[in-house]
């Protein structure tokens, strides 16, 4: 699977970033922007190919990621890492200096940087630390903010906070995680597959 569409990745990616919505192919067509035979097309591929699994309720088919298949979570990793390489140059500039950071276990840039680039006001960050780390946490933002123009603006969750607040459908939290992960992709996938299973 080596070779996959835009559309495809969308899919998965919709998918893993959306745990608390439920997708059939109607639904899930609106969400990339694509026809409804489309992405009812790649659904079945994607099932046949063991990534997604199907479940049937009332009269429509509604999909989820099968991640409890090692195959379909590295697939998912490959796809999470394959936007980080993907994006636009300057939203680029922003994953690498973020790489930088050693305090957080997951890092998610998302807001008005991933569609406005260097239109954006300041630069959305999600990050997931314990509390032993957080101190440290705050002195790397510091420091990040301190020789940039445009300052990040960090939303700290523990790991405990970010599985509560997506459990209770915070929409910032919600909001945060469709962005782009820069770190931390095999806990990010880890916690979605929790979640999923609480539905």
């Amino acid at each position: 699977m080596i070779d996959i569409t835009i559309n495809e990745m969308n899919f998965i990616l919709k998918l893993i970033k959306n745990p608390r919505e439920e997708f059939n192919a109607r639904t899930m067509a609106k969400k990339i922007g694509m026809s409804h035979m489309g992405a009812l097309k790649i659904a079945k591929k994607l099932e046949k190919e063991k990534i997604v699994n199907s479940k049937q309720i009332g009269k429509g088919i509604y999909y989820t990621l099968d991640l409890k298949k090692d195959y379909a979570a590295q697939y998912v990793k490959f796809l999470l890492n394959r936007e980080t390489e993907q994006a636009h140059p300057y939203v680029r500039r922003w994953i690498n200096e973020l790489k930088k950071i050693s305090s957080a276990d997951i890092i998610i840039l998302f807001g008005s940087v991933l569609t406005k680039y260097e239109g954006a006001n300041d630069i959305d960050v999600l990050l997931i630390t314990s509390n032993k780390k957080f101190d440290h946490l705050k002195k790397e933002i510091e420091s990040i903010n301190n020789i940039n123009i445009k300052k990040i603006h960090p939303i700290y969750q523990s790991g405990k906070d970010l599985e509560k607040n997506i459990n209770e459908k915070d929409k910032v939290i919600l909001n945060a995680i469709r962005g782009v992960v820069i770190i931390g992709e095999d806990k990010f996938i880890e916690l979605i597959k929790n979640e999923s299973n609480k539905r």
